[in-house]
């Protein structure tokens, strides 16, 4: 990802889920901070629970958010951290459904330039 960091540290995560604002859908929960320390980038942490699967479940829902995010990359405004928690019904979604809720939960917090 040209644009995006990783949040990796759990005070990271931490930081995000209790100061940002959340928002869910039946995929995918997201929560979003603006990042005063870094405005030129986005943040981006993705968390998948063992209640979604085993590690090969995981890793693909894993790998599928990340793909998302990554070609819609250049779309999304920049200064923000954002956590995106996968539900146990991704366990099943395709591509394109990830990717479609994915771009709804962008459009709600209205961080993405472009429609």
């Amino acid at each position: 990802m040209e644009f995006t960091q990783s949040i990796k540290k759990n005070f990271q995560f931490r930081f995000v889920y209790n100061k940002g604002k959340s928002l869910a859908n039946k995929f995918l929960v997201m929560y979003v901070i603006k990042n005063k320390k870094y405005p030129d980038t986005n943040r981006l942490g993705v968390s998948v629970s063992k209640k979604v699967g085993k590690s090969i479940v995981r890793s693909r829902v894993t790998r599928l958010i990340k793909e998302s995010y990554r070609l819609m990359e250049k779309d999304v405004k920049k200064g923000y951290d954002i956590v995106v928690i996968a539900r146990v019904s991704s366990a099943s979604a395709s591509y394109a459904d990830i990717e479609k809720s994915l771009m709804s939960l962008m459009k709600k917090h209205d961080i993405i330039e472009k429609s």
